[in-house]
């Protein structure tokens, strides 16, 4: 028996929902908001899973990690990522963790992300424990830079912000990446009472190899929901300790929407050494030029670091979900975002902004 189509409208499968854009939304195939914001700039966790337990970011026993089954595959990854940048105008895509070399499978996602049609800029960000192994092979696939976390320069106080003995490993990680990479950027976190007065050494150490630093302000974003406002080191703070040795000048190149703010650094003669960044999202925050949106390792889309909601992709994609629909999962997601994450009262004492409330989930399970 011959059968033909008739053309008739087929019913979405079980767990595929019948999505419908807003219709206030522009006809726009990007990721815009409701204040003009289009995001091209994609986070995409690997795993939940860390081999430190970093003191602003989890407690020492660790966090229970997510059933395998409920983590994103390398397909479902590249999948994702290729509905980003052919559909949504995504041009930048870095992965993140926990940490994302516990993949075992890291450098093939590299690999064939860097072969979409529509490759985007491709980034890792990484504490570089176990990169010295994979930064060749990762080259190789792809991966046009490195963002190592690296808090201190001294091995006792990086094993108590780390909770684990790690910076021999960690540098031997930098040093690896050095050689394979054009541009390394160091991340580091400064903690009152345990590394704010290294931020200077730090810097010194970056300009010297020419690695870019910057300096991140500590977000409400641990585990244990022991952030304090006053005993955060705040930008202005950084930007004091730096001074006692360095001068700071307003990089000429535009922000374009970073997370950080860039300073020409000079020494006392006013010789340019390079640049240094610092990400001060509490105190100098940044979201009316924000340009990212996040897929945490379960494939859900948040649309800001402190966001309470997200959208599940993974669970339509696995019930068998198009592109199409996928695409517009993510734009309605996306039109969503509020105005800015509620942190922005400044003013003395250790509670947030009363607008703002803690995630329940942490750094590690977001992705950075």
């Amino acid at each position: 028996m011959t059968t033909v189509s008739l053309g008739m409208p087929r019913l979405p499968a079980a767990g595929v929902p019948d999505v419908r854009l807003p219709e206030d939304r522009p006809a726009t195939g990007g990721l815009v908001d409701r204040f003009g914001r289009v995001a091209t700039d994609l986070r995409v966790s690997l795993t939940d899973r860390c081999n430190l337990r970093c003191t602003y970011c989890m407690p020492a026993e660790g966090l229970p990690t997510l059933p395998k089954d409920s983590v994103m595959t390398r397909e479902e990854i590249v999948r994702l990522v290729g509905i980003a940048t052919r559909d949504l105008g995504v041009r930048q895509v870095r992965f993140t963790g926990g940490e994302p070399l516990l993949r075992r499978d890291l450098v093939e996602i590299v690999g064939e992300c860097a072969a979409l049609e529509h490759r985007p800029e491709l980034s890792l960000t990484t504490n570089a424990v176990g990169l010295d192994s994979r930064a060749a092979a990762l080259r190789e696939a792809g991966l046009d830079r490195v963002n190592v976390s690296l808090d201190t320069l001294d091995p006792d106080t990086f094993a108590t912000l780390a909770r684990r003995p790690f910076l021999a490993r960690t540098l031997a990680g930098i040093d690896a990446a050095a050689r394979e990479f054009d541009l390394v950027k160091i991340n580091a976190v400064l903690v009152r009472g345990v590394n704010l007065d290294h931020a200077a050494e730090l810097l010194a150490w970056c300009l010297e190899r020419g690695f870019e630093l910057r300096f991140i302000e500590q977000m409400p974003l641990d585990a244990d929901h022991a952030w304090d406002r006053a005993a955060m080191v705040t930008a202005a703070e950084v930007r004091d300790q730096l001074g006692t040795r360095f001068s700071l000048e307003p990089d000429e190149e535009p922000r374009d929407g970073a997370p950080a703010e860039r300073f020409v650094v000079r020494d006392q003669t006013g010789e340019r050494l390079g640049r240094v960044g610092i990400i001060a999202s509490v105190t100098e925050p940044f979201c009316d030029d924000c340009r990212r949106t996040r897929l945490t390792a379960e494939g859900g889309v948040r649309d800001c670091l402190f966001a309470h909601t997200e959208t599940d992709l993974l669970g339509p994609l696995r019930a068998g979900a198009d592109d199409a629909v996928l695409a517009d999962l993510w734009r309605t997601a996306m039109w969503a975002k509020q105005a800015g994450h509620g942190m922005d009262d400044t003013g003395s004492g250790t509670d947030l902004d009363a607008g703002f409330e803690q995630p329940e989930r942490t750094m590690s399970a977001i992705g950075g």
